[in-house]
Formats: C-alpha cells, sequence, structure tokens
C-alpha cells in the first residue's frame, strides 16, 4: 500500500514563474517539475556524502595497512585471551 506525504512550498512570484516556466517547457506540471528536482538534487548529495574521497598518498596508505600483517592491540590481546579461556570451560 502506497501512502502520500503533503509538502506545501511558498515562493516569492518571481520564483514561482521561473519555475512553471521550466516546467512547461518540460512539459509536466509545477509540481512535478519540483518533485522530479528536488529527488534529482537529494539522490546526488546523499551519493557524494556517501563516497569517501582519498588522495593517491592515502589511498596508498590505506591499501598498505589492510594488506600488512595485522597485530592485535594489547587489548584484543586480553580479549582474545579471556575468549580462548571460555571457549575451553
Amino acid at each position: 500500500m502506497t501512502t502520500t506525504a503533503r509538502f506545501d512550498l511558498k515562493l516569492d512570484a518571481q520564483d514561482k514563474d521561473m519555475l512553471s516556466r521550466a516546467a512547461g517547457l518540460m512539459g509536466t506540471t509545477m509540481a512535478g517539475f519540483v518533485r522530479s528536482a528536488a529527488k534529482e538534487k537529494a539522490q546526488a548529495l546523499l551519493q557524494q556524502e556517501a563516497q569517501i574521497a582519498l588522495t593517491a598518498r592515502d589511498f596508498r596508505q590505506l591499501q598498505s595497512a589492510i594488506a600488512g600483517a595485522f597485530t592485535p592491540n594489547p587489548a584484543l590481546q586480553k580479549a582474545l585471551k579471556a575468549a580462548a579461556k571460555v571457549k575451553r570451560a
């Protein structure tokens, strides 16, 4: 079942006229034009936010860290020993 949510938007006369003309050029309603433009912008922003950009140097360091041998820190070593004791008991 699809539900519809309402969103009201106040515009000044110039912005409304501009959106109305653009919607006409696209062959859609003003509401359809605004909805489409807002979704497009939101998707682009969310995709951009989900990406991580690294410099070439940072990428090489990340690759090196991932590919290198892993050495547990003292806290992890302690936790691993405690887990092994529990497993044997």
